[in-house]
């Protein structure tokens, strides 16, 4: 694990308690079980939906990218505030955007599997 992903516990600490996970070079950062954000070269990424895509937007963050066979893809995790960092309350109103994030994908895509099994009986 790297000092940076180490630093995250801290960082979050008010938030409650997160774990890590390596994944694909990187690290999956997780709470509740739940992956709310992700680590990429130190630079730590919050997961952000249609509702909360315009508050990252609003301080000009930008997405992770990545470049798979040549082609550069766009992934719904936005670059998390440099504030966060100095500030718990903020790093953990900001944590909390992430985790909602997933709460809500995690949310519809129960509801889609439901609805796919339905259409299969």
């Amino acid at each position: 694990m790297s000092e940076f992903v180490k630093f995250l516990h801290e960082v979050f600490e008010q938030f409650g308690p997160i774990r890590s996970r390596k994944m694909f070079g990187g690290h999956g950062i997780y709470h509740n079980d739940l992956m709310f954000a992700l680590v990429a070269d130190d630079e730590l990424y919050l997961k952000a939906d249609d509702q909360t895509i315009v508050e990252f937007e609003r301080l000009g963050l930008t997405p992770f990218e990545f470049n798979s066979k040549g082609k550069i893809l766009t992934m719904r995790y936005y670059h998390a505030p440099e504030d966060i960092y100095d500030d718990p309350d903020l790093a953990s109103q900001w944590a909390q955007l992430g985790y909602d994030a997933a709460l809500r994908a995690q949310q519809a895509k129960i509801k889609k599997n439901k609805t796919a099994r339905r259409k299969n009986n």
